[in-house]
């Protein structure tokens, strides 16, 4: 990596993140704004360019070489725009253009959230000194995003990786994005919750009903709550094993609000993983906590900034 300065955006539903991330990924500025996710398209790039200017503000701002933005999803890199489901104003949104034009002209790399967070991972985090790897976030959907051959693969569109929709049941609940039983559907925080739910698990006097709280129960070993997580972590393993046959990965990176149930989640998910992940060159497959936390997304925004200022000029990246 350089040890000059890239700026980076991390675009979610909640907040717009913005930081000025050198060559080494230590964030020296930062600056953030709540996501107006409910209104029309121009409102959320206000929020984007107010990022954008508090960040230019700083005098370290001129340094910067290059913009990386990892957006919620789907996003197309090719494109250079994003429909994120949780953002229903930005549909084929033209980010890149219009982001270009608030930074300045700078150079702008746009991916999806989940190949960030990867890219975060694999520079920083728990995957670094793997050359392939994938790195999952699990939340309140679930995402993620692949290294293969020591470099970042996040395909023509900026979405490869996106093990949470891979179908691990054939006659399951039909999902959102169209398909059937897919990961996302078992194993995301509101689908455990919904499940412990269905099956009779009740919340405490809080009313807290989340997946949080569903793990908290699993914990002091309430039958229901360790059973919805074990459905989830035998859904992980499935998608996760299908992944390593076919590219061969060495490491599962678990990250995002589920992720951090911790042994509730990955004790499960390690088993099913001997259940799913039986050919001879997956069985060394390992599963490790995401380390990077919540800059995760800015510090691979930022990676694929600095990665792709030596990359063929594209509509994502120019």
């Amino acid at each position: 990596m350089h040890t000059d300065l890239v700026a980076a955006l991390d675009i979610g539903g909640t907040k717009i993140a913005g930081a000025l991330v050198d060559g080494r990924g230590s964030i020296l500025v930062r600056a953030q704004r709540a996501t107006p996710a409910q209104e029309d398209g121009d409102t959320v790039m206000r929020a984007v360019e107010e990022v954008l200017g508090d960040l230019a503000g700083s005098p370290l701002w001129g340094r910067a070489t290059a913009l990386g933005i990892g957006s919620a999803g789907p996003v197309d890199a090719s494109a250079g725009t994003v429909s994120p489901v949780n953002v229903p104003g930005w549909r084929d949104y033209p980010l890149v253009e219009r982001a270009r034009a608030a930074a300045g002209g700078l150079p702008v790399e746009l991916i999806g959230d989940g190949v960030a967070i990867t890219a975060a991972e694999h520079w920083q985090g728990a995957a670094r000194g793997h050359d392939n790897a994938l790195c999952m976030v699990v939340s309140t959907g679930v995402g993620g995003g692949l290294v293969l051959d020591g470099r970042l693969h996040p395909g023509p569109t900026g979405n490869a990786g996106h093990i949470g929709h891979i179908s691990v049941d054939l006659d399951g609940d039909p999902c959102p994005c169209g398909s059937r039983g897919c990961v996302e559907r078992i194993a995301s925080g509101p689908n455990i919750a919904r499940r412990a739910l269905e099956n009779g698990w009740r919340p405490g006097p809080d009313g807290d009903a989340s997946a949080a709280a569903v793990a908290a129960a699993a914990r002091v070993g309430d039958p229901v709550a360790l059973a919805s997580f074990e459905r989830a972590a035998r859904a992980l393993a499935a998608g996760i094993a299908a992944t390593a046959t076919l590219v061969e990965i060495d490491i599962a990176v678990i990250g995002g609000g589920v992720g951090k149930a911790g042994d509730v989640l990955l004790e499960p998910l390690r088993k099913a993983l001997g259940d799913y992940a039986t050919l001879s060159f997956v069985r060394r497959l390992t599963v490790a906590p995401a380390q990077m936390g919540t800059d995760a997304g800015l510090v691979g925004a930022a990676a694929a900034a600095l990665a792709g200022r030596t990359a063929p000029t594209t509509a994502a990246g120019v």
